[in-house]
């Protein structure tokens, strides 16, 4: 028999600063991640204050308004910012209810889509030292949950707060030590990429935007068949691991193409350190190609969210390309090119010519045109520039092969022993 769905109300303080468009986006995307978590949102209550309140987040009226909600005994309370270890206590000692906060609902979305070895440690580390100050609150808490679906992680979770605090920070130093591991494994990957000079393409943006849709439109224009699409589905971090694809184009030129974890505003900080081993591919890239759903109301909010995370990651200065995506959602005209944007649809597979064509301006700006003469005893180059070069013209000579080609400057160099130069 399946468990009952968890239900919730969700709180939020609208503070001053904040405008009203977006603190309802904000209360939305709770509801959001709430669904995510299989959580059925029951019911809002929201307050306007200069501040939160520090010992309880909000003021003793809305605490009575709270309590007086008619619910299930079972409800949990979600509150929209990340609450203190004594703002938990206090809450649930007033309210009689299990409260969780924004954050913990974004870890349990990373525990239940994790599913590499990497994704997995990191997600309970961030866990983890989440639930370190908390614990007291969090033991509390426990004792009050029953059954139903939504923070699928509870026996785990009980068993870890079962840990004294002593165990816990073995088991993240544990992890850690595990996770570095990983780490240095993928930066030694990273490295051979470096000396093999390919250029690498990051696709970022906000959860949902169609990143990984956009990486299997681009695996399946120019490697139809080859079967190294991703995983990607309509919902809240789809991608969790980051997957990395060699795209070759017709003339040759090869990049790498990286999809990442998408960003959510307020990721929580656990996460984002958690995770920084793996967002590190971002840093890295030549260009980045900010992917961004058109069809989404709010979808300028979600440029401002990455454009702030990316700065947090110190990847501010890479050259950046931007994609509009789900134009089929809209009624803007697509594919168009405007600039460094191109409007275009994965799911249809229209406008990858066009984001192509501003990948290209680029990052293959090192490549030169020349026509060289190869000696009939260096054979072994001319098969080299057939596979690494695009080869517009060949003729043979006399005195060996003549070849008008575009190839990489470092190629031209690499080889230019052992060539004739005709014109470049």
């Amino acid at each position: 028999m399946e468990a009952a769905q968890q239900q919730a109300i969700i709180v939020g303080v609208q503070l001053q600063k904040q405008n009203e468009k977006d603190f309802a986006y904000s209360m939305e995307e709770l509801r959001n991640l709430a669904a995510a978590c299989n959580i059925k949102v029951i019911g809002e209550l929201s307050q306007k204050a200069s501040r939160v309140n520090p010992s309880h987040y909000l003021g003793t009226g809305k605490i009575q308004e709270l309590a007086a909600l008619p619910e299930d005994e079972d409800t949990i309370i979600i509150f929209n910012d990340e609450l203190t270890p004594s703002q938990i206590r206090n809450l649930e000692s007033a309210l009689d209810r299990q409260v969780i906060d924004r954050t913990i609902l974004i870890l349990n979305i990373f525990a239940q889509r994790a599913k590499t070895k990497e994704a997995q440690l990191q997600v309970e580390v961030a866990q983890l030292q989440y639930m370190l100050p908390r614990l007291t609150g969090m033991r509390e808490s426990l004792g009050r949950q029953g059954g139903g679906s939504g923070l699928n992680n509870r026996g785990t979770g009980e068993t870890k707060l079962e840990l004294d605090r002593r165990r816990i920070e073995e088991r993240i130093t544990a992890l850690q030590n595990e996770l570095h591991t990983q780490v240095e494994r993928r930066q030694i990957q990273r490295r051979q990429r470096q000396k093999n000079e390919v250029p690498v393409v990051c696709l970022v943006g906000y959860t949902n935007a169609g990143k990984s849709s956009l990486l299997n439109a681009m695996v399946e224009e120019y490697h139809p068949g080859s079967g190294k699409q991703v995983f990607a589905k309509d919902m809240l971090f789809a991608t969790l691991e980051t997957s990395v694809r060699s795209i070759k184009l017709p003339d040759h030129k090869t990049f790498l193409l990286t999809d990442t974890v998408g960003f959510v505003s307020q990721l929580p900080h656990h996460l984002v350190k958690a995770f920084r081993s793996t967002l590190e591919e971002v840093t890295e890239a030549d260009l980045l190609i900010h992917v961004v759903d058109a069809s989404d109301p709010q979808h300028e909010q979600h440029m401002e969210v990455t454009a702030e995370t990316l700065k947090a990651l110190g990847a501010e200065g890479i050259p950046t390309v931007y994609a509009y995506n789900k134009a089929d959602l809209t009624d803007r005209p697509y594919p168009v090119v405007e600039g460094d944007s191109v409007t275009l649809s994965a799911r249809q597979g229209s406008g990858i010519a066009e984001l192509t064509g501003l990948i290209r301006g680029h990052v293959f700006n090192d490549y030169i045109q020349c026509e060289i003469l190869i000696p009939y005893d260096r054979g072994s180059i001319v098969s080299y520039f057939n596979e690494h070069a695009h080869v517009q013209e060949t003729s043979y000579e006399e005195q060996g092969t003549k070849l008008l080609l575009e190839c990489r400057a470092a190629d031209y160099e690499r080889f230019r022993g052992d060539f004739i130069e005709l014109s470049s």
